[in-house]
């Protein structure tokens, strides 16, 4: 389908609820809700489409076999507007639907199954081999009725037990190396809150909430706490713990804070930046500053430079190949997260846009912050990357895929006063 299709697509689309019953209203959103399973079924298929032409192509030229889909994924993900991480999964759930479970394709592509139910039943089903997940899926998909209207823990929950059957031993190997998939992860939440989630073996996740849960109850036995729920407390209790620090003296961990001047000396209201989470109101970061003076922690105050009129961070460059720390930091208070569009994950490289064996210099203008991930997928044959835009304008470059298709990254704007922003627009 191309743009004008498309465009037309959508026009349709907004004009369909105009004189029409709401029992036709409904009968609309299910059959839009139909379609978005077909288009999921139709992307699966041409995404393995795809991956087969660029590894024949590859095979043709001789590359070595452990690199025939290297990027593939990558270039999924930048088409569906998805991180690379998730265009990998995409990827294969689309190879095991295409390749070993034509039944569940065909729910998709009908409408029974939606695009995250299907990755339920595979979820369950992916360590087992090429002839039971064809059982699983003929058993558990063949019939249209076996999963029409269940919801996610029950088709879960049927593909789970036609595994066990299937394969006990797989899912007893599985069972065993999940506690190597053991970590914490932390993600932005609103209102400058921030989600800490632990992935941990049952019998450790289920000890620290007891453990927490025992002693907030032992704390409302024995104080008069009024001011606090259990949930607090119990929140309370894990900072302490994890971080050996009180609450109420803080945390000893460095926090960086990006803040205009005006915000944080004369009480402007432009919103600052925390680094690793986001934007956070004026008044909340100069509260933690003001929070860690008080408590006697070690408050460093460093000058970033930026043009007024766009937020733009100035030059800085070094003759050096790698970059010196104090320029490296200064493009992660820039980027704040892996430049490659979509991607936002944690920064693990600091990358020449143009390489440096290419003559790419080693400068703020031609440096780039990407995850792991993201740089060894541009430095993949066929894939570049080249910087535009002049010098006090938000730093922007673009990147271009071995299909020739262009995708543009730029750097968000550094805190402001509020009335820059407005004499600049």
């Amino acid at each position: 389908m191309d743009s004008s299709n498309i465009a037309a697509f959508a026009v349709a689309v907004r004009e369909i609820d105009v004189d029409i019953s709401n029992t036709e209203r409904i009968d609309q959103i299910g059959a839009l809700e139909d379609l978005k399973s077909a288009v999921c079924a139709a992307q699966a298929v041409i995404s393995i489409d795809f991956e087969n032409a660029v590894r024949d192509e590859r095979r043709r030229r001789g590359t070595p076999t452990e690199r025939l889909s290297k990027g593939v994924s990558a270039q999924i993900a930048l088409a569906r507007r998805e991180s690379p991480n998730r265009g990998g999964h995409l990827l294969g759930q689309a190879r095991m639907l295409v390749d070993d479970m034509p039944n569940a394709l065909e729910l998709l592509r009908t409408g029974v199954l939606n695009e995250w139910r299907t990755s339920l039943i595979i979820k369950e089903i992916i360590c087992l081999d090429r002839e039971d997940r064809r059982y699983i899926d003929e058993q558990l998909c063949a019939d249209p009725e076996t999963l029409r209207g269940l919801g996610d823990k029950r088709v879960r929950g049927k593909a789970y037990a036609l595994a066990v059957e299937r394969d006990c031993a797989a899912i007893v190997e599985r069972a065993r190396k999940a506690p190597g998939q053991r970590g914490v992860t932390s993600r932005p939440a609103p209102d400058s809150m921030a989600y800490l989630t632990a992935l941990l073996p049952m019998k450790d996740a289920v000890a620290v909430h007891a453990t927490l849960s025992r002693d907030a109850d032992t704390i409302i036995c024995t104080h008069d706490v009024v001011e606090r729920s259990k949930n607090q407390i119990m929140a309370d209790l894990l900072v302490e713990r994890c971080t050996g620090a009180s609450t109420a003296t803080g945390v000893p961990v460095e926090v960086v804070i990006v803040i205009s001047d005006e915000a944080l000396l004369a009480g402007g209201q432009e919103p600052a930046h925390a680094h690793g989470y986001g934007p956070i109101p004026a008044a909340l970061a100069r509260g933690v500053v003001a929070n860690a003076i008080d408590n006697d922690a070690t408050v460093t105050l460093r000058r970033l430079y930026s043009k007024p009129s766009t937020g733009a961070v100035t030059a800085m460059e070094s003759a050096a190949r790698a970059f010196p720390k104090s320029l490296a930091t200064l493009i992660d208070l820039r980027d704040r997260w892996c430049r490659t569009p979509y991607c936002n994950a944690p920064v693990r490289h600091h990358d020449h846009i143009t390489p440096h064996h290419a003559g790419g210099a080693t400068s703020e203008h031609n440096g780039a912050d990407l995850c792991e991930a993201c740089n060894y997928t541009k430095e993949t044959p066929g894939w570049s990357a080249r910087t535009d835009g002049a010098p006090g304008q938000l730093h922007s470059f673009e990147l271009a895929t071995p299909t020739g298709h262009r995708y543009r990254s730029t750097a968000d704007s550094t805190p402001r006063p509020l009335d820059v922003e407005r004499r600049a627009s």
